[in-house]
């Protein structure tokens, strides 16, 4: 068979799985072996209706959409399952299954997932907690082996630069800085620079040098960004030179900072969902500065306040005033451009608190770059991040 027959042909199966049974008139035969099985898989969530779907017919059961679990794993990437089980969950509500451990223990883990379990958490049957609980686990697990040393690496980089030593052992030495410093003792006939003054990076220190408070909406529509704060969060509490909160608020406030030792906890100790006091949460984490010139607060909002937006504003104003490095995130998740409250971000910009969206990857370079105390709009334009500008 030619190479453009050969091509032909691949293009007419890849257009049958993508239009699914409609196109079986013009593309017959196309389909063998796992090809059909992968298309069983499709039509069973994107013709859910039809026969053989996982809502058609008698109505969903959990054999049927257990067995499709399976399915998809075995025959899609680990990316892609992820997707369809979210569009799953949203197109055919199928969140009563997780509550059979059976059907959770085939579901893909990821962080969709455990925003569901977190929403779920108040109602999951007593027989389904511990799965619940273990598949939450697998989820942290997997990305604290993924974001823990990116995250400790850049921090204790940026502290160990933040100090300067004057006296600095050879491996110490900033050589930058240091020859910058000595240009002036420039020696031509021996083409080098005799440095009269060292400039060394500062040597670790067990006492606290940065306190960072992480302020997090727990709004529905926020649920990746509180999984990936709890992370971070987590990272940063075991750093001896790092006093970190944590505070999760909707109408409420709740302090999970003494959860910080167990990501897990820190998620089954949030509440999905309700409304949104900004400025009542902002308020409570100005009562913890101590130290402004050294305090990093990271609000991980959307900004759609439900409190006294005037009283928000004029909070944070007076934390950059008094030295405070305000931030805001508007999501902290891989899951795009967020939606937001324009105007409220465009205010905020106004006072100097630079607001935008950030990825789980961006994250440990943006805290770097807040405890070297660089100019956080300029680190975002570096990273191809676009941040909110003030009006007018």
């Amino acid at each position: 068979m030619s190479q453009s027959a050969l091509t032909d042909e691949a293009r007419k199966r890849r257009w049958r799985l993508v239009l699914g049974e409609p196109a079986e008139a013009g593309c017959s035969g196309m389909l063998t072996g796992d090809d059909l099985r992968i298309d069983e898989a499709l039509s069973a969530l994107y013709d859910a209706d039809e026969p053989g779907g996982l809502r058609g017919g008698s109505g969903s059961s959990s054999p049927r959409v257990t067995r499709w679990l399976g399915d998809i794993r075995r025959y899609f990437p680990a990316s892609v399952v992820q997707v369809m089980q979210k569009d799953a969950f949203e197109r055919l509500d199928l969140k009563s299954m997780l509550f059979q451990p059976e059907m959770l223990e085939a579901v893909q883990p990821d962080v969709h997932l455990v925003a569901t379990l977190m929403s779920l958490r108040g109602i999951i049957p007593a027989k389904t907690r511990d799965t619940a609980r273990a598949v939450v686990r697998k989820v942290v697990d997997a990305l604290m082996k993924k974001l823990e040393e990116p995250m400790r690496s850049a921090v204790t980089g940026a502290l160990n630069r933040a100090v300067r030593n004057r006296r600095p052992r050879h491996a110490e030495i900033d050589w930058n800085r240091t020859i910058r410093a000595n240009l002036r003792h420039w020696q031509e006939s021996y083409r080098s620079i005799i440095p009269e003054t060292l400039i060394g990076y500062g040597r670790k220190s067990r006492r606290t040098q940065r306190e960072v408070i992480l302020c997090i909406d727990q709004s529905g529509s926020m649920a990746a960004s509180v999984v990936y704060s709890s992370i971070f969060g987590a990272v940063m509490a075991s750093l001896p030179a790092v006093k970190t909160h944590m505070v999760v608020f909707d109408t409420a406030v709740v302090d999970l900072t003494e959860q910080l030792s167990d990501p897990v906890e820190v998620l089954f100790g949030v509440q999905l969902g309700g409304g949104t006091d900004i400025n009542r949460a902002v308020g409570y984490c100005q009562s913890l500065v101590r130290d402004p010139r050294n305090t990093i607060m990271v609000l991980i909002s959307d900004l759609y306040e439900g409190g006294v937006e005037k009283n928000l504003l004029q909070r944070a104003s007076e934390l950059v005033q008094s030295g405070v490095q305000l931030i805001t995130l508007l999501a902290l998740s891989d899951e795009g451009a967020p939606a937001y409250d324009h105007h409220l971000a465009a205010k905020l910009a106004a006072l100097g608190v630079p607001s935008f969206a950030c990825t789980p990857d961006q994250f440990p370079g943006l805290m770097a770059a807040a405890i070297r105390r660089e100019d956080v709009g300029l680190w975002a334009a570096q990273q191809g991040v676009v941040t909110v500008r003030a009006e007018g």
